[in-house]
C-alpha cells in the first residue's frame, strides 16, 4: 500500500485498480476520519467488482451496445460496455513508477484487442497530496498514448460520504443529507438503458444543482429520469472547470471538485444493496455514499455532437482533476 500525506490527511493507495482505499481528512474539530467506502483488505477487492476508489478505463462510463465504428466490446451492463468492458483497468495491477510522502505515480499497459478495443494504450497517472490556502487537495494527472484511433477516457470512481464513521452503522449519516452544488446549466437524461439522449436543459428540473441543493429532498420527487434510474445516475455538462462543491453540515467537510473535464457523472449509489461487506463488515445500502467522477460524456464514440473521446497516434490524452478539502 502507498500512503500520502499532507498535514494531518492521509491518502492509502493500492496499485490494484491504482485504487484510493482510505482517504482521511480531518472535519471543523480536527477529527480525521475516512471519507471512502472501500475494503480493509485485498480479498473485498478480488470477490466482487464494485469500483470503490478505482480509476476506470480504457473508457469510463457506457459505450452503447459496446459498438463504436467496427469495434465490438463485450457488454457487462445490459447490451452495453461500461467501464471498459468486465476486466477494465479497475481490474489489473498497476505498476508502481515513483513513490514520495506526497505523490505517486502508477502506469499500466492496455495491449490491442483488450476488451474488444483496438490499438495498444499507455495510460500514466499520477496522485499528488498538497495543502494549498488551507486547503488538503489531492491532485490526479492521468495521460495516456496509442497507436491506432481509439477511445480514452479515464477517471476515479471514489464513493464519498463527509461524515465519516463508514465503520459504524450507528454513527454513519445518510450523503442525502449533504448540500451538493453542480456547476451545469445542462445535462444528459438517458434512455431505458442508462443510454444518454439530447443535451437538456437543467433548469425547472430536481437536476438543477446550480445553487445547494440537499440531496436528499429531490431525489424522490416522481421525476421520470430519476424514477428510471433509482435515483441520480446521469452526467452533467459543464460550464466551466469549477465542477461541483460537496458539504456535509454536521461534520463541516467540504470538497469541491476542479476539473478539465467537459462531463461530470453524478451517481447517488443507487445500486449499494447492503449485500457487498466494506470496512469494518458494514455493508453499505443506497444512502451510504455518493459518486462524482469527471471525465468524457458517456456514449461519446458514438455521438459526434459530444465532446471527442477518440486519442489518434501522436496525441497525448490529458485529465487533471483536484478535490480541495476544507471544514466550515
Amino acid at each position: 500500500m502507498i500512503v500520502l500525506r499532507a498535514g494531518v490527511a492521509e491518502a492509502h493507495i493500492l496499485p490494484f485498480g491504482a485504487t484510493i482505499q482510505s482517504l482521511l481528512v480531518p472535519d471543523r474539530n480536527g477529527m480525521v476520519d475516512d471519507i471512502v467506502l472501500g475494503h480493509d483488505d485485498m480479498a473485498g477487492y478480488l470477490a466482487r467488482r464494485s469500483f470503490y476508489g478505482a480509476t476506470i478505463g480504457r473508457f469510463a462510463n457506457r459505450i452503447a451496445g459496446g459498438r463504436f465504428g467496427d469495434v465490438q466490446a463485450p457488454a457487462n451492463d445490459g447490451p452495453n460496455a461500461l467501464h471498459g468492458g468486465p476486466d477494465g483497468f479497475d481490474r489489473r495491477v498497476w505498476t508502481v513508477e515513483d513513490v514520495s510522502d506526497h505523490h505517486a505515480t502508477l502506469s499500466i499497459i492496455s495491449p490491442d484487442g483488450d476488451q474488444g478495443f483496438v490499438g495498444n494504450v499507455a495510460a500514466k497517472l499520477t496522485f499528488c497530496m498538497s495543502i494549498d490556502a488551507h486547503a488538503v487537495v489531492l491532485t490526479m494527472d492521468c495521460e495516456a498514448s496509442a497507436d491506432a484511433e481509439t477511445p480514452v477516457n479515464l477517471t476515479h470512481h471514489g464513493f464519498f460520504n463527509l461524515g465519516g464513521n463508514l465503520r459504524d452503522p450507528a454513527k454513519m449519516r445518510s450523503v442525502m443529507e449533504h448540500e451538493l452544488t453542480i456547476h451545469a446549466s445542462h445535462y444528459l437524461p438517458v434512455d431505458e438503458v442508462a443510454i444518454p439522449l439530447e443535451v437538456t436543459t437543467v433548469e425547472g428540473t430536481p437536476f438543477d444543482f446550480r445553487t445547494p441543493q440537499t440531496i436528499g429532498e429531490r431525489i424522490r420527487c416522481g421525476h421520470p429520469q430519476l424514477v428510471r434510474g433509482k435515483g441520480y445516475d446521469h452526467n452533467f455538462c459543464l460550464d466551466g472547470a469549477l465542477a461541483a462543491r460537496l458539504r456535509d453540515p454536521v461534520s463541516g467537510r467540504v470538497m469541491e471538485i476542479v476539473t478539465d473535464q467537459p462531463g461530470l457523472q453524478f451517481y447517488s449509489g443507487n445500486f449499494l444493496d447492503g449485500t457487498e461487506p466494506g470496512k469494518g463488515g458494514v455493508a453499505p445500502r443506497m444512502g451510504d455514499a455518493l459518486c462524482l467522477e469527471p471525465q468524457l460524456w458517456p456514449d461519446s464514440p458514438n455521438r459526434p455532437d459530444f465532446p471527442d473521446a477518440m486519442l489518434r497516434p501522436g496525441q497525448t490524452y490529458r485529465h487533471r482533476t483536484e478535490f480541495r478539502f476544507t471544514t466550515d
